[in-house]
């Protein structure tokens, strides 16, 4: 399907790596361009044309955050937990931004706007609570973040789609 579907960018990423398997982190995010995720299809695919067992690329997928084997809403809410920012008071803004949004961590709010993750590591202790909020290509990080600034940025986003 990818092949089928993107052979010119294929090739192009495959001219600029020595090693095969060097390119599979720039196939896993043309995979991922289209519907915002990796289908398993495309992780076989990837597997097969860099010569890696399916276990590998998924192993990818699963580590990193920017990767996604699932669908979700149209935006990706990635709260960053880790020990330095729990300090900070990230786990209470998580739980509060839950209650908030009538979520739990790994949902989808019902009008499939936002899909709220716990990740780790975002680099940005010093400055939590943050997130960063994915949408297709784009990534954008709020920092010093309360659960009402939160909210009032989630409303921003509501009227955004709905216009």
């Amino acid at each position: 399907m990818l092949a089928e579907k993107y052979p010119r960018e294929i090739q192009a990423i495959f001219a600029k790596y020595p090693v095969k398997r060097s390119a599979v982190m720039p196939l896993l995010y043309l995979a991922q361009r289209e519907e915002g995720y990796i289908k398993k299809e495309s992780m076989q695919e990837i597997a097969d044309m860099l010569e890696l067992d399916v276990t590998e690329v998924a192993a990818i997928v699963g580590f990193y955050t920017m990767y996604h084997d699932e669908k979700a809403g149209k935006y990706r809410m990635q709260v960053c937990t880790d020990l330095p920012c729990a300090l900070r008071g990230a786990d209470l803004f998580l739980e509060s931004l839950c209650e908030n949004l009538g979520i739990r961590v790994g949902e989808t709010t019902p009008d499939g706007l936002i899909t709220l993750e716990e990740v780790k590591c975002l680099g940005g202790c010093h400055r939590a609570p943050l997130f960063q909020i994915q949408e297709s290509d784009t990534v954008t990080f709020h920092e010093n973040m309360t659960v009402e600034k939160t909210m009032e940025l989630v409303e921003a986003l509501r009227k955004t789609v709905n216009t």
